[in-house]
């Protein structure tokens, strides 16, 4: 069963900044998708940045260029980097694994963490 357990969530003021960690366990795909959606009320959940096993990001329009996204060595921790965070970024944040097994794909998703920027 893999799990995915996240950490950082907090509060910013506008402009400031905040790292997301979401360690992943039990997966046993090396072939893989890891990355961050956050979801405000009454907004649907939307992705903020991914990051492939191979290396490729992708990033919302809303955080490009704000936003980035890493991983460890293993390949099984991948971390938000938040800077010049706005009041609009406030949502809870969840991480998503998404496991490659041919053409079978398994998801799963992290707890969520509350981010809120304000002053």
């Amino acid at each position: 069963q893999v799990q995915l357990v996240e950490s950082g969530g907090g509060l910013a003021q506008p402009g400031g900044s905040l790292r997301l960690s979401c360690a992943a366990s039990g997966s046993i795909f090396s072939l893989n998708i890891m990355g961050w959606y956050r979801q405000a009320p009454g907004n649907q959940r939307d992705r903020v940045a991914s990051m492939t096993s191979d290396g490729n990001t992708h990033y919302a329009d809303s955080s490009q260029g704000r936003f980035t996204i890493s991983r460890d060595n293993t390949g099984n921790t991948v971390y938000l980097q938040m800077d010049s965070l706005k009041p609009e970024d406030t949502a809870v944040y969840y991480c998503k694994r998404v496991d490659i097994d041919g053409a079978s794909q398994h998801t799963y998703w992290g707890q969520g963490t509350q981010v809120t920027v304000s002053s």
